[in-house]
Order: C-alpha cells, then sequence, then structure tokens
C-alpha cells in the first residue's frame, strides 16, 4: 500500500495536487473512533475506578474535574461499555436550560396547529351555520408537540431493557448560572413532570440512571447541586500517559515500541517546563499520531532537547509557550 504522502501542501507550489484522493482519504481521520468505539482503550486508572465505583454504589451523579484532555468525557463513555448500557451524552452549551435535559415543547409549532384548527372550525360553520353543533374545534394532542429529552430517553430504555442507562451531562460549568440548582430535584429523585400534557415521567429505583457530570472548572457550582454529587479530580498522571499510548499503539503504524516510549517520555518532560497551557494525554495521543504519518516509515530517533520537538504545535496551544520552548525568547 502506498504510504500517505504527509506533506500535501509544501511551502510554494505552482499546480494544485495532482491525487485528490488522499484528501479523501486521509488515514487519520479514517481512523478516528467515535466515543463509544474507544471507550474500550480507555485507561482510567485506579483512583478515577475507585471514584465512578463509588458512585455507581451509592446512587449518587459523579462529577469529574481536569484538565481538558485527561478523559472526563471518554470516562462516561468507558463505564456504559463495561456496563453495557448506552451512554446518553447531554452536551452542555452557554444558552441550555435544565428543561432542555428533561423535554421540549414545540410552543410555536402548538400555536400554529392552533391557529389552523381555528380556522378550520371558522370555515365549516360559515359553509353550514345551521349545523353550528356539529362542528367543535379540534381538539390537539400537546404530546405530538412535546419532545424527550436525554434523561427521559435514558429512563426509557432502562425500563424497555430493565437495566440501567448512562446519563452524561458534559461542561456543565458552561450553562448558565440557575443551571445545576433548576435540577436539584429531577437529579435526586430521578423524576420530572411535563406541565405542558400533565405527564408525570419517573424512573423505578433500579432503574436509576448512572450519572456523569463533567466541569472544566471555569466557575465554581451551587454548594447544594455540590452537596448531591461524588465527587473526583482527575489528576494527570505519566503511568497512564504510558498506558494510553500503549493502549493505541496498533494506531501508530511505523512507531516501534521503543519509539513511542521515548515520544511519551519527551512529552512528559514538557509538561514539566513552567507552561500556560499544558498538554494533556488527548494532545499526547494525536502527536503521536501525527508522528505515525509524517515519519512512520522512516521515524528518526526524537532528539532530547525540548527546543527541537517535531510538530510543536500539536502538544502547545499557546504561541507564548511555542516561542519559548523553542528558545526564541
Amino acid at each position: 500500500m502506498e504510504r500517505y504522502p504527509f506533506d500535501l501542501i509544501p511551502p510554494q507550489c505552482d499546480k494544485p495536487l495532482d491525487d485528490r484522493g488522499w484528501a479523501q482519504n486521509r488515514p487519520f481521520i479514517k481512523k478516528r473512533r467515535t466515543l463509544e468505539e474507544d471507550a474500550p482503550r480507555f485507561v482510567a486508572g485506579q483512583p478515577l475506578a475507585d471514584a465512578m465505583n463509588t458512585a455507581i454504589a451509592v446512587g449518587d451523579p459523579l462529577l469529574l474535574t481536569g484538565e481538558p484532555g485527561t478523559g472526563k468525557t471518554q470516562a462516561a463513555y468507558y463505564a456504559a461499555w463495561r456496563l453495557g448500557a448506552e451512554c446518553f451524552h447531554f452536551q452542555v452549551k452557554s444558552d441550555t436550560a435544565a428543561k432542555d435535559l428533561l423535554y421540549d415543547f414545540d410552543m410555536v409549532r402548538y400555536f400554529r396547529a392552533a391557529h389552523l384548527s381555528n380556522i378550520r372550525f371558522s370555515e365549516n360553520l360559515a359553509d353550514d351555520p345551521e349545523k353550528k353543533e356539529a362542528w367543535v374545534p379540534e381538539e390537539l394532542d400537546k404530546k405530538k408537540y412535546r419532545g424527550k429529552g436525554k434523561l427521559w430517553q435514558a429512563f426509557e430504555k432502562a425500563e424497555k431493557e430493565d437495566y440501567p442507562q448512562v446519563l452524561l451531562i458534559d461542561e456543565i460549568d458552561k450553562a448558565p448560572r440557575d443551571f445545576p440548582n433548576d435540577l436539584l430535584h429531577e437529579l435526586d429523585q430521578m423524576e420530572f413532570e411535563v406541565p405542558e400534557t400533565k405527564e408525570k415521567v419517573k424512573a423505578e429505583k433500579r432503574h436509576r440512571p448512572v450519572v456523569f457530570i463533567t466541569s472544566n472548572s471555569e466557575r465554581r457550582l451551587p454548594e447544594p447541586f455540590l452537596r448531591r454529587c461524588a465527587y473526583h479530580h482527575i489528576e494527570f498522571s505519566d503511568d497512564v500517559a504510558f498506558k494510553a499510548a500503549k493502549a493505541r499503539a496498533e494506531d501508530y503504524v511505523g512507531l516501534s515500541p521503543e519509539f513511542i516510549d521515548t515520544a511519551v517520555k519527551l512529552f512528559l518532560a514538557l509538561r514539566r517546563r513552567e507552561l500556560r497551557k499544558r498538554p494533556a494525554t488527548g494532545e499526547l495521543l494525536t502527536w503521536l499520531g501525527v508522528l505515525s504519518l509524517a515519519r512512520g516509515g522512516y521515524p528518526d530517533p526524537l532528539d532530547d532537547d525540548l527546543s527541537r520537538l517535531p510538530y510543536l504545535s500539536v502538544l502547545l496551544k499557546d504561541h507564548k509557550d511555542i516561542e519559548e520552548t523553542r528558545g526564541n525568547k
């Protein structure tokens, strides 16, 4: 098989790329796995495993914090894979409301349907005014305008399979201030109401979902919310970095175990520098992938001089960190 020509874009050229297939079939993209697919290769480490087991046993949500790239999100998918459950992933955004986790009601579509129903009623009445009693406004089924949120979906699948599912509330610190407090009852009692349809939704005790909540600690969460959660801060571990790289070694075609071991050691040495943004496991794995594509067929030994590390911008995401590491300042 022909090797991927890493340098698709040279510093200067006078014609477009001849073979457009390489851009279509980039090997790193083809190998990239979904969170579900990558779950079996996640390395939790003992402290995180203890925290997950504790939260599962007591039935409390597990709040995970840690540097970006340390595996907070992947931990939930790993737990779901291990438990044989589905991970219902709820991604929090800056405009997310607590109700979005539970259900949504399309009020605009409902009012439009009600308006059209009234028009049809008026037209029927005008066509045959003597049969006034025969024509009544159409009663709309509000459930047709209601959607089920991730928590509700987790309840339903648990009931269907008679087995609890995993719910991930990802990056809760992005949400508006009231979001955590608005979910205190729902996450504690695993029940909620839909006022528009007068439905009451509740999970049986044996179907109580395993809840993971991640935060990048951009702001402190309310005390009443914290009181209801188990907690674990994922500390970056040298041992976990080595194990994570080893677990994915098959993806790094052309890189020997010795080369990967050296790369991880240099990565750890880089982390020990005074950096504004230290790279984590996510950057390490991407860097190894880039080294595999760019140098896998002829991997020259890596220089111990950190200023000469190749593709440094994959690891460092701050221009001053890069300049200082390169020795430009």
